[in-house]
């Protein structure tokens, strides 16, 4: 038995993946308080392009996309603030 996949629950599945992918680092920068090996460079444009992503996904009221990059923005945000602090 084959189980369809909607492109609803693609978007679900992808948004799943990429975001936890943040996870890890988020973890260790906290509980490290440091940020050593981030760039904070690649954190500033990250998070700049998850705003225009969840923006975009806010006006194509895509849910998939939005929450995505809603917990995406915190996590990236997170790790860039902690780059920052501890410098």
């Amino acid at each position: 038995m084959s189980i369809p996949l909607s492109a609803d629950m693609v978007g679900y599945i992808a948004a799943c993946l990429t975001t936890t992918a943040f996870i890890p680092q988020a973890w260790l920068t906290w509980r490290r308080k440091r940020a050593e090996g981030v760039s904070l460079g690649m954190y500033l444009i990250l998070v700049s392009g998850v705003l225009m992503w969840l923006l975009y996904g806010l006006m194509l009221g895509a849910l998939p996309v939005i929450i995505a990059n809603i917990v995406t923005l915190v996590l990236a945000s997170f790790i860039l603030i902690m780059k920052l602090l501890y410098k």
